[in-house]
């Protein structure tokens, strides 16, 4: 099962391995995005991923990924789950991981209610939105701080 398995530092070699799951991931949630869409953040995630201090997964019997996260400083950057893996406590395991690591921010697209809804449940609260998305796209982002 996967909730057995341990969040591991990412190496070099699996970014190619995240970048698909964030494909998948982002095609399962964020309907608002057309394929253009995806195809041209696609580079974009995969230098972030490179980019970033701190990456880490889980992965299947298998060793295969099925949820990420990438911190800077204290903000969550990035948090993908495979879609068959949605809902059964993955998410909420990596979210308490970044707790402990001191995450106490993270974006999220406002056009994504079930992410919205999911860092709402763990204690994140809205204290700023932007109309635009970091690429300057008009994806409204929501701004959340963990509620002390």
């Amino acid at each position: 099962m996967v909730l057995d398995k341990d969040i591991i530092p990412v190496k070099p070699e699996k970014v190619d391995e995240l970048v698909k799951l964030w494909e998948l991931s982002v095609r399962a949630t964020h309907f608002f995005l057309s394929e253009s869409d995806i195809v041209a953040l696609r580079p974009l995630v995969k230098e972030g991923i490179k980019q970033l201090e701190n990456v880490y997964c889980i992965c299947d019997e298998w060793d295969k990924a099925v949820a990420f996260m990438g911190i800077e400083g204290n903000k969550l950057e990035m948090l993908f789950v495979h879609p068959q893996c949605r809902a059964r406590g993955v998410g909420k395991k990596m979210i308490n991981q970044a707790l402990s690591l001191g995450v106490r921010y993270v974006d999220v697209n406002e056009q994504n209610p079930q992410a919205v809804g999911f860092y709402e449940h763990l204690g994140f609260r809205r204290f700023r939105r932007s109309e635009l998305d970091g690429q300057g796209n008009p994806f409204p982002i929501l701004h959340l701080k963990l509620k002390k």
